[in-house]
C-alpha cells in the first residue's frame, strides 16, 4: 500500500506526460534507495572486533556489556576463556565470538578436549556464535618449552573434539601468536620466524593449511616506539600522514608499522612454504596512559591509533602485499583492566572505562549500556524525497 503522504494527494484527472511519469519513478526510485540506506547506515556493524578482557574487580555485569556492544553495532568479540555469563549475555544477538583455553596440558589429552569443548562451546551454539577456539596465547614467545611442545598437540585435539562433535562447520581452532616470534621484520619482505621456533612453526603452519583456520597474531607498533621513540616515526605508527617506508625488495610503500609487520608475516609463512594462509591481527591496540618510562602512552596517541585504524578498516584496505584482502583486526581492548600486572600502560589499553563511558572520542557518542536505537524509513531523510514528489505532483495539477 502507498504511504500516507502519497494517498492524500490529488492526482490530476487527464494523463500525465510520458516524461512525467518517468520522473515520478526516478523520484520514488530514489526514496526506496534513500529509505534502505538510512536503515542500513544505523545498523550496519563496525568492521572490526575487539577484545573483551576481564582481569578486573570493577567491570560491568555481562549483560550489560552486551548492550553496550550493541549500542555500538560491534558484531565480534574476543574472550580469553569462555565463560558462561558472557556467551549466555549475547545469546540471540548475532555476536560472534573467539573464545580462548590455555591449559595446553589438559588439552593435550583427547578425552579432556572433548569434554571441555563439550562443556564450554557445544551448549551455548547456536544460539551464541561461537566461530573459533584459541588453545593457548602467545606461548612460542615464552620461556616454557613444555607449553611449546604442547601446544600443537593441544590444538590438534581441540580441532578432533569439535570434528567429532560435529562443529567443524562453525568452530576452526587457532592460537594467538606475539609479533616477536619473528626474528626480522624489516623490510617487510624478510620477514622470518626465529630460528629456534621452526621446529614448532612449520608443523603449526601445516595445520593450519590443513583445517584452513587463520593464523593469528598480537601486534603493538606501541612498543617499537616506546622502547625506541627516538628513531620511530610518531606519525608512521599511528597511522597519520608521513613519507612512509619503501621495500627496495619489493618496492612497495609502507604508511604504517601495523601493515608492515603483517605483510612480514605473510613473507615468513612464505619462507616456510605456505601462501595459502590468512593473517588476522587478533589484538592490537595502544594503551592512553602509562608510567612516566612509558614514552607514547597518552590519550591522544591511543585516540589517533584507534581511530586513524578503524578508519582504514571501514574503508575494506588491505596491505600493499595483500591489497585485495581485507585486513582483519581484533582492537584490544574493550574496558581498561585494573587487576592486570605490569606497568602502567597495561590497565590503560580500554576504549571504556568499567562505567561505559569513553576513554577518548572515538565516534560512540551513542554509547550506552543499553540497545541503540533502530532508525526507520519514517525518518527526515525519506519524507524529504516524499515532500518532493508531492510538490512535484502538486504543481502538475494546477
Amino acid at each position: 500500500m502507498a504511504p500516507a503522504e502519497l494517498r492524500t494527494v490529488a492526482v490530476p484527472s487527464s494523463p500525465l506526460p510520458l516524461r512525467v511519469l518517468l520522473l515520478l519513478l526516478l523520484l520514488l526510485s530514489l526514496l526506496a534507495v534513500s529509505a534502505v540506506d538510512v536503515v542500513s547506515a544505523a545498523t550496519a556493524p563496525l568492521k572490526f572486533g575487539i577484545n573483551y578482557g576481564q582481569i578486573a574487580n570493577n567491570l560491568p555485569h555481562p549483560t550489560q556489556v552486551s548492550g553496550l556492544l550493541r549500542s555500538l553495532n560491534v558484531n565480534r568479540v574476543k574472550l580469553y576463556d569462555a565463560d558462561p555469563a558472557v556467551l549466555t549475555a549475547f545469546a540471540g544477538t548475532g555476536v560472534e565470538f573467539i573464545v580462548g583455553n590455555e591449559d595446553l596440558q589438559n588439552l593435550t589429552d583427547a578425552r579432556k578436549a572433548r569434554a571441555w569443548v563439550a562443556q564450554h562451546v557445544q551448549p551455548f551454539l547456536p544460539g551464541t556464535r561461537i566461530t573459533c577456539i584459541t588453545v593457548g596465547n602467545e606461548v612460542l614467545s615464552g620461556k616454557d618449552t613444555a607449553a611449546m611442545q604442547n601446544l600443537l598437540p593441544a590444538m590438534q585435539a581441540v580441532y578432533q573434539a569439535v570434528s567429532d562433535l560435529g562443529l567443524a562447520a562453525q568452530v576452526n581452532v587457532s592460537t594467538a601468536h606475539s609479533v616477536n616470534i619473528l626474528a626480522s621484520s624489516y623490510p617487510p619482505s624478510s620477514g622470518v620466524f626465529r630460528e629456534e621456533l621452526a621446529q614448532y612453526i612449520q608443523p603449526i603452519l601445516n595445520f593450519h593449511a590443513e583445517v584452513r583456520s587463520p593464523f593469528l597474531i598480537n601486534a603493538y607498533p606501541f612498543f617499537a616506539y616506546k622502547a625506541s621513540p627516538g628513531s620511530v616515526s610518531l606519525p608512521y605508527v599511528l597511522f597519520e600522514p608521513n613519507p612512509g617506508v619503501v621495500d627496495p625488495n619489493t618496492n612497495l610503500t609502507y604508511d604504517n608499522m601495523l601493515y608492515a609487520q603483517i605483510d612480514a608475516v605473510y613473507a615468513a609463512m612464505k619462507a616456510m612454504g605456505h601462501t595459502d594462509l590468512t593473517v588476522r591481527i587478533s589484538e592490537t591496540g595502544w594503551p592512553s596512559k602509562g608510567d612516566d618510562n612509558e614514552v607514547g602512552a597518552t590519550v591522544a596517541n591511543a585516540a589517533a591509533y584507534n581511530g586513524n585504524l578503524m578508519k582504514r578498516i571501514a574503508m575494506g584496505q588491505g596491505t600493499p602485499l595483500r591489497p585485495d584482502v581485507p585486513i582483519d583486526v581484533f582492537v584490544f581492548a574493550l574496558f581498561n583492566e585494573d587487576m592486570k600486572p605490569g606497568p602502567a600502560s597495561e590497565r590503560n589499553y580500554g576504549l571504556f572505562y568499567p562505567n561505559g563511558t569513553p576513554v577518548y572520542n572515538l565516534g560512540f557518542n551513542g554509547a550506552s549500556f543499553s540497545p541503540s536505537p533502530t532508525f526507520s524509513s519514517s525518518s527526515k531523510p525519506t519524507i524529504t524525497f516524499l515532500m518532493a514528489v508531492v510538490v512535484l505532483l502538486a504543481g502538475f495539477s494546477l
